[in-house]
């Protein structure tokens, strides 16, 4: 049974400052020796989670009052996306650090006892398909199977996703369940984002009591600048930043193979083809212009937050465009880094190949797929988005 006691201690983070800085840096090192491995084995360990925790990524999203740092969404993002540019299916398990920010919907009480042995928390949620859970004395008895649980072989807890009732005017819920209570379903068989670990989650009879429930994106209990901010489409727009990443990456790895004086077979360098010169810059355009209006949008809404000034709907559909945005536009400069890289880039040794399959990914996502650019201009015209729960 999940209890908010029932947590034990945690790692935690490095003090803020030169420390915090080093373990961060010391991560990217530990990652650069390792994402092979995490490749290989389909997902990233609770060894590594450590390193993060360490590095301040998973408190991030705790509310101060329980001892938490929260960050700026930009300063915590821009994280993932250093990340995502060493190994983009880390990066997305590092985004969610900033999952914590759904648990402001919990009874404050119940936050007060998930906290008390420390704020850095590594959640994983594999919510859908929404499942009827039997409504007992205090809380619920949950069975079925959620799929897409990324890093839930490193989680200290794992949210499941209920069919809401009359009593959440049928708003669906998440229920917290411990690990150790569920069962971890290897089925996560694809090509991009392997080190993920999105494994879908199997429980039977689980009693969950009913103040470690909350609705994902409901009104928070407690209030801090990172809880007004908009909790649905920072989830999208952690997802997006990723991509971000991946193609900084690539794009890094593209100029210092276009920097090389000579090729392989010992002719000119790609770097001084025509097509390879203006390839580079137009990817390089095209990236940081998507980028900063990621960030634009962000800062702006941000300010808002801290000010506790009304975030309007145009606000949160330029959050959601620009991160459906970043999603495809870094999908597109991965793929013509692939082109400028030539033949070889299709093997499957190629240090591409990792910016490649894992940068396809993200677009995918029912938050960043090409109907939310739909939704978001039908905001911006004072229509209906035509999505659930968008923006």
């Amino acid at each position: 049974m999940m209890t908010a006691e029932s947590l034990t201690e945690r790692v935690c983070a490095e003090p803020v400052g030169a420390a915090r800085d080093a373990a961060f840096d010391h991560a990217l090192d530990v990652l650069r020796d390792r994402r092979d491995e995490f490749n290989s084995q389909r997902y990233v360990p609770a060894d590594y989670i450590a390193l993060l925790k360490r590095a301040g990524m998973y408190r991030a999203s705790t509310p101060a009052v329980f001892g938490g740092e929260p960050m700026a969404p930009s300063d915590f993002m821009s994280l993932v996306e250093r990340i995502s540019a060493v190994d983009p299916a880390t990066g997305w398990v590092s985004s969610f650090g900033s999952s914590l920010v759904y648990f402001a919907a919990l009874p404050a009480e119940t936050q007060r006892k998930i906290y008390a042995h420390g704020p850095d928390i590594a959640y994983a949620g594999g919510l859908f398909p929404m499942q009827e859970a039997q409504k007992v004395d205090g809380g619920y008895l949950c069975t079925g199977v959620w799929q897409f649980a990324s890093g839930c072989r490193g989680a200290d807890l794992i949210g499941i996703g209920l069919a809401g009732g009359p009593e959440t005017d049928g708003k669906p819920l998440t229920a917290l369940v411990d690990p150790a209570d569920v069962e971890i379903v290897e089925n996560w068989d694809v090509a991009g984002m392997k080190a993920t670990g999105s494994h879908a989650v199997r429980a039977d009879r689980v009693f969950v009591p009913e103040e470690m429930t909350f609705v994902r994106g409901g009104l928070p209990q407690i209030d801090e600048p990172l809880t007004r901010y908009p909790a649905l489409a920072y989830a999208a727009q952690v997802l997006a930043v990723v991509t971000l990443g991946a193609a900084r990456g690539a794009l890094d790895y593209a100029i210092e193979v276009g920097a090389a004086r000579t090729s392989i077979t010992g002719g000119a360098s790609k770097g001084n083809r025509p097509a390879y010169k203006s390839g580079l810059a137009v990817a390089e355009a095209e990236l940081r212009s998507a980028r900063a209006f990621f960030y634009e949008s962000t800062d702006r809404v941000w300010a808002k937050a801290v000010a506790g000034q009304h975030i309007s709907t145009d606000d949160q559909a330029l959050l959601r465009l620009s991160a459906t945005h970043a999603a495809h536009v870094g999908r597109s400069v991965v793929l013509q880094v692939f082109d400028l890289a030539g033949t070889g880039a299709i093997y499957e040794t190629h240090p591409l190949q990792r910016y490649l399959q894992d940068a396809l990914v993200p677009a995918q996502h029912a938050m960043l797929q090409t109907n939310t650019y739909e939704a978001a201009g039908a905001l911006l015209l004072g229509l209906e988005a035509g999505i659930p729960s968008f923006p």
